[in-house]
């Protein structure tokens, strides 16, 4: 089984550095653009299904890397994005930042991040994201499946500490990945393993997301 895990293109809020979480909002046309220039790097690949959180810009993004293809999309609520309850919609970049300065605790403390009203802690993620591959990793039909799944920032962080075995502190791993950036996770017998991570296939100027 070989897993090709992406975050999905840009959208307007990325753009603005606000905190999207579980908030739908739709890819840009940038974020468009970004998603078939992933999908011609990823031509190749002879994709089998794909796994897709149900928020649109994840969603979307599947479609246009898929584009001209019959391969079914199936969504899954365990790899939509962290929620952040009373904060979306805040600005946390460094020039704007419009929240309580605890919340810095997110991305230099996720073991001690206390989550908001109505959103959820690290911990709450990476069980849900952990749950997802454990299920897809005992899925005899899948053995030999090539899979894509197309996720968000902090839902995509989970998954990897969970295939790195690696704990909350550490969640960040190597930091938040590119827009469209792909990694790719060979599975074999149950045990994943990193083949290559955050790899695009632009050449567009996308600024980092703690920016």
């Amino acid at each position: 089984m070989k897993l090709y895990m992406v975050r999905h293109g840009e959208t307007d809020w990325n753009k603005e550095r606000k905190i999207q979480g579980q908030v739908d909002i739709p890819l840009n046309e940038f974020g468009r653009m970004l998603a078939r220039k992933t999908a011609k790097g990823l031509a190749d690949i002879s994709f089998d299904l794909c796994f897709s959180s149900p928020l649109s810009r994840a969603r979307e993004t599947a479609e246009l890397i898929l584009e001209g293809r019959d391969i079914p999309i199936i969504e899954d609520e365990r790899i939509v994005e962290m929620a952040f309850g009373i904060y979306e919609g805040r600005c946390c970049s460094k020039k704007g930042w419009d929240l309580p300065e605890e919340f810095r605790r997110f991305f230099d403390g996720p073991d001690r991040y206390q989550s908001p009203d109505g959103g959820e802690d690290f911990a709450a993620v990476k069980k849900r994201t952990g749950e997802f591959l454990q299920e897809l990793y005992k899925k005899e039909e899948y053995r030999q499946s090539n899979i894509l799944i197309t996720t968000h920032g902090a839902a995509l962080a989970g998954l990897l500490n969970n295939i790195k075995e690696r704990t909350l502190a550490e969640y960040w791993g190597e930091g938040v990945h590119k827009n469209c950036a792909v990694t790719e996770v060979e599975v074999i017998d149950g045990t994943p393993v990193v083949i290559s991570e955050n790899v695009v296939y632009y050449d567009d100027e996308v600024e980092p997301w703690e920016e």
